[in-house]
């Protein structure tokens, strides 16, 4: 008897241990899926856990003493395991779906290289600065030009696109520097009202220059036979009121509009588009962020058959080289450079240095001299169109 009892002893002292351990482990692998993005796998992680724990108990108080007692537990189990399979398996799916127009590896258009992705002037270039050097950011899309530019009338040395005088962010954050005073200049798309109305609240004057013209664009998969789009169609999707492609000729299939978040360029633009008529809600999803927990943002276009999306013309083309989508006409024009330089693309808007007071003599002289013959000629090898004739 006293045997029997100490047994049993035992097999509790092991029950509680091996729970704690499970508890454990399964808390430290569930805090690890989340940490990465994939809290949609805590419910299986959960589920697997308390099946093992459980079989672990049966088996130590010798439950399956029978055929059948297995099958029932196995059945249960199964049923549990799968049902919680179902999250992480379509989000396995989705993530298999491309994203368009996500991170671009900016160090291969650093100035002065070994990529070598930026193109050189002919001739030293006209401008040679020294000293202080101006302080400049500016949006993904823009980086390429501006590197040229530095390459050509900055000194050689390396100028990291996180810590140096030439960084490379969003247009939001490019915004914020020049608001706290990090920066001299950006690269950019004219201001969202919300940065205008910033800029005004701290007193600042932003002086934009225009340099050079770009389009703004849709996209579509490549599947979607759908070639073209009118201003007023792109309107009807965006405030919400078509919803499915047939409506403009397309197959049967709800439309999944996504959009880029506030104060973007390629949001500001769309806005701008929109005017007056209000633009719908944007899909979101729920993503880790570097804290451990969870914000909700807006969502990254994924390349659905149904999808569409938008952004500029040289970063698409040039830039994220995505095959599997296509650019749409605009009532009928193609984004080409030939239609920006003409005008004739219904959506073609100039792109800026953005300053807001700096007592740096150096950026006067940089501005005049990208709007210069020289400056402006870089402009057009590094693929967009320029403002002036030279």
């Amino acid at each position: 008897m006293k045997l029997k009892k100490k047994i049993n002893v035992l097999s509790i002292f092991a029950a509680i241990f091996t729970l704690l351990g499970i508890a454990f482990c399964t808390f430290i692998i569930s805090i690890l899926a989340v940490l990465s993005g994939k809290i949609y796998y805590v419910d299986f992680i959960i589920t697997v856990a308390v099946v093992l724990y459980v079989y672990f108990l049966m088996l130590l108080f010798h439950f399956f003493k029978t055929k059948k007692r297995k099958r029932v537990f196995a059945s249960i189990a199964g049923i549990a395991i799968l049902v919680t399979l179902v999250s992480p398996i379509y989000h396995m799916y989705i993530d298999r779906i491309p994203t368009v127009a996500a991170e671009v590896d900016v160090y291969k258009y650093q100035p002065f290289s070994e990529y070598k992705n930026i193109p050189i002037l002919d001739e030293p270039a006209t401008l040679q600065l020294t000293g202080n050097l101006p302080r400049m950011d500016g949006a993904t899309a823009l980086y390429p030009l501006y590197a040229a530019f530095v390459q050509a009338t900055y000194p050689e040395k390396d100028y990291s696109p996180n810590e140096s005088e030439v960084m490379v962010n969003t247009t939001p954050d490019a915004y914020s520097n020049l608001f706290s005073g990090d920066v001299d200049m950006i690269f950019v798309a004219a201001p969202s009202e919300s940065q205008k109305k910033t800029a005004k609240q701290q007193g600042l004057d932003l002086k934009m220059t225009p340099i050079g013209r770009e389009a703004f664009v849709f996209f579509v998969n490549q599947k979607n036979n759908i070639a073209g789009l009118t201003l007023e169609q792109i309107k009807a999707i965006y405030s919400g009121e078509v919803r499915n492609w047939k409506e403009l000729g397309g197959v049967d299939n709800p439309i999944r509009a996504f959009q880029r978040p506030e104060d973007s360029g390629s949001q500001s633009a769309l806005q701008k588009l929109m005017g007056d008529t209000p633009i719908m809600q944007a899909p979101s999803e729920d993503i880790a962020s570097g804290m451990g927990g969870i914000i909700n943002e807006v969502a990254q276009y994924k390349n659905y058959k149904n999808a569409i999306g938008y952004t500029f013309r040289y970063y698409s083309t040039e830039m994220v080289k995505n095959d599997q989508i296509k650019l749409l006409e605009i009532e009928g024009i193609a984004p080409t450079k030939e239609m920006i330089r003409s005008k004739k693309y219904p959506i073609t808007s100039e792109f800026y240095i953005v300053t807001a007071g700096t007592d740096n003599p150096n950026v006067e002289k940089l501005i005049e001299w990208i709007l210069s013959k020289q400056g402006q000629a870089l402009v057009e090898d590094v693929g967009y169109v320029p403002v002036g004739k030279y």
